[in-house]
């Protein structure tokens, strides 16, 4: 399963980091030079949780936006207790 949102189908992307030297001139130098272009990603925050999709709940990746968007829908809370223990 790849790292991608379920519902918004946000990935992770690329992107490129650049590396400056110098000073600015409005600073009273003689202007910011590249030095380097080094390639680099972008990801999602991406979250695991327990929803119920198709009316099943199953563990999905969603990024963090759709959760705050409510757009995913929580399984209800489970009220177990454990077994009374027959002592003998």
């Amino acid at each position: 399963m790849a790292r991608e949102c379920y519902f918004l189908g946000k990935k992770t992307s690329a992107g490129r980091s650049i590396s400056r030297r110098g000073k600015a001139k409005y600073l009273g130098g003689v202007g910011k030079k590249i030095t380097g272009v080094t390639k680099r990603k972008f990801k999602a925050n991406i979250q695991k949780v327990r929803a119920i999709v198709d009316g099943k709940v199953c563990r999905i990746k969603v990024s963090a936006k759709a959760l705050k968007m409510g757009l995913v829908v929580k399984p209800p809370k489970r009220n177990y207790k454990p077994a009374e223990q027959a002592t003998g």
